[in-house]
């Protein structure tokens, strides 16, 4: 695997541990629906959140955060669209996006709720 496939992958389960740290149940990981993939589906109280994880060894070019561009917040989007419908669930859904900064033994966790508000 590459090196920075498994960046991501190690940034995905510091990000599940992350959530369940902080109260959220995980309901999926890596959901896929067409071209789309929900890096963590997960719950906090009566709130579906929709969490794309964006892991990074350096932030010279850009922040992890700002990689999410808007072609994927559209595909992320019809996800859980199709989530929430296919479950006839009844709830409020949120898209949050976990930045993950792992540089040498550093590991920094910035929590963005409601990211898709600031696009």
């Amino acid at each position: 695997m590459a090196k920075h496939n498994e960046l991501g992958k190690e940034g995905e389960k510091i990000a599940v541990e992350y959530l369940v740290k902080t109260g959220y149940k995980i309901l999926e990981t890596n959901y896929r629906y067409i071209k789309a993939e929900v890096d963590i589906i997960a719950q906090k109280e009566a709130v579906l959140v929709a969490v794309e994880v964006k892991t990074r060894s350096s932030n010279y070019f850009e922040d992890p955060q700002d990689a999410v561009k808007a072609k994927k917040i559209k595909l992320l989007v019809s996800a859980i669209d199709y989530y929430v419908s296919q479950r006839d669930l009844d709830v409020e859904v949120r898209f949050d996006i976990i930045a993950i900064l792992h540089q040498k033994n550093k590991i920094e966790i910035e929590h963005l709720e409601d990211a898709f508000l600031y696009f």
